[in-house]
């Protein structure tokens, strides 16, 4: 097998020496010169060529990475070119290790695109919410297309300037809200298109799964915990304030604390308001309100929420209102065309209410149902037909990437929409009312709100992602 450039020089190494060289936590790595981020302009990289894989690097690759690892290996278009991830010696990164030995390793991306960065053509991002933001922009602006997992940052500022870079770097981006490549996509769009899906006035979403956060009592970040070994506890932490290392923060467990993910929100919100909020042309809500949360604390999440946002009209589309109920108990009222004594049988799904229809539907890919049944198969001769075979989340990824697709979901789709929950998780914090001007980016009623929407000031040696 060839040996890799190292990036410096005309050096070369062989592959062995690479992967035992990259597996040191101080592994040396360039610093984007001064304004890189702003002056990357809008010249898309050269695309892929279609008679080779595509050559992605996968930074987080436990868990959800480990799975996005074996997604993208069973399309026969890719190959993997490096492995990334600050805990590598973990039991639960063992797994890709195990399935791609001859990967070389990094703990930091950004050593990881400068020693490898010319074996890389795409990188896929799978790591918690806090990272999202800083590894994707040094990644675009080398100039690697992009797969990110949702939600695409963790506050809205950086979705802000996600959106932007990528419009100026001209990468390819995805999100990973894998339904938007799913049926229902292609159903919702068809539906809105004939007009079966119009006149939208209310959205109802609700995720009642058990969440690991639900049942804790905390009243500050645990402590006295022993680190694992080989896990770079500084570097896991990227631009936020660190804390101390506890199990309740990694693995996994990061989501239910404000300083590191977003909730159900950020977790599930995605993959189940992906289409109403694309198709219906959703925008921005102008009020969010915290209608009711259960236990709430300034470290993790609400154990139940129940929040409501107000979008305005958009030219002949009426003003909606959408609500969001998460918690175990915190179930949705159901329609009245559902019968009664019906009772709700899904964990996480929607209602969708029009001047003369209602929609039942689920996450992900699911299909909408006009509820109740019968007027489902009274119109069923006259409703869009979907002929499906096309491509799923991943291979429309790939496929953009040679040119031959665009991506469903890129950051200029995905980025509006996870804002609307990056502004449900500060009401989710601070409670009641907040009104919210989408031009001028500030909430008009609420200074601490506004200032929520930056996010903690970066950690010395991170601030240039969130400049010019």
């Amino acid at each position: 097998m060839r040996p890799l450039r190292t990036g410096h020089g005309s050096g070369r190494i062989t592959r062995r020496q690479f992967i035992s060289a990259s597996l040191g936590t101080a592994a040396a790595w360039s610093v984007l010169p001064a304004g890189a981020l702003a002056r990357a302009t809008a010249r898309a990289p050269a695309l892929v060529p279609a008679d080779r894989p595509l050559r992605l690097a996968v930074a987080g690759i436990g868990n959800r990475g480990l799975e996005m690892l074996k997604t993208f290996a069973s399309t026969n278009l890719t190959s993997v070119a490096a492995l990334c991830d600050v805990d590598l010696d973990a039991p639960h990164t063992a797994e890709a290790r195990e399935l791609f030995p001859m990967a070389p390793r990094f703990r930091d991306l950004r050593a990881m695109l400068d020693q490898a960065g010319a074996e890389i053509d795409a990188v896929v991002i799978a790591t918690p919410d806090h990272t999202h933001f800083p590894l994707a922009m040094h990644a675009m602006a080398a100039g690697k297309h992009i797969y990110l997992e949702k939600p695409l940052a963790q506050t809205f500022r950086e979705a802000d300037r996600l959106i932007a870079m990528a419009a100026r770097s001209g990468v390819v981006t995805q999100m990973g809200n894998q339904g938007h490549s799913g049926n229902n996509y292609f159903q919702f769009k068809a539906w809105t298109e004939a007009g079966i899906i119009a006149d939208v006035t209310k959205i109802v979403m609700f995720m009642n799964s058990e969440r690991r956060w639900h049942g804790w009592t905390v009243d500050g970040f645990p402590s006295g915990e022993p680190m694992p070994p080989g896990l770079d506890w500084d570097l896991w932490h990227a631009a936020r304030p660190m804390h101390p290392f506890s199990a309740k923060l990694h693995p996994q467990t990061w989501r239910g604390w404000f300083d590191y993910g977003n909730g159900a929100f950020g977790d599930w919100g995605p993959h189940i308001l992906d289409t109403s909020h694309r198709f219906l042309e959703l925008g921005l809500p102008h009020t969010i309100e915290a209608v009711h949360r259960d236990q709430p604390s300034p470290y993790i999440f609400p154990q139940a929420s129940t929040i409501r946002f107000d979008f305005a009209a958009r030219a002949s589309k009426p003003p909606v209102e959408v609500f969001w109920y998460d918690g175990v108990a915190n179930k949705p009222p159901l329609p009245a065309e559902l019968g009664p004594g019906a009772v709700l049988q899904e964990q996480a799904g929607k209602f969708i209410y029009s001047r003369t229809l209602v929609f039942k539907g689920g996450t992900h890919g699911e299909t909408l149902r006009i509820i109740p049944e019968a007027r489902m198969q009274e119109l069923a001769p006259t409703l869009p037909k979907i002929a499906g075979g096309f491509s799923d989340h991943p291979t429309n990824f790939i496929l953009a990437c040679q040119g031959k697709e665009e991506s469903r979901s890129p950051f200029r789709v995905s980025g509006p929409l996870t804002q609307v929950f990056l502004l449900g998780v500060i009401a989710q914090r601070l409670g009641g009312r907040l009104e919210f001007d989408s031009d001028r980016r500030v909430f008009t009623n609420n200074a601490e709100a506004t200032a929520m929407l930056a996010g903690p000031a970066p950690r010395p040696g991170w601030e240039g992602y969130y400049r010019g």
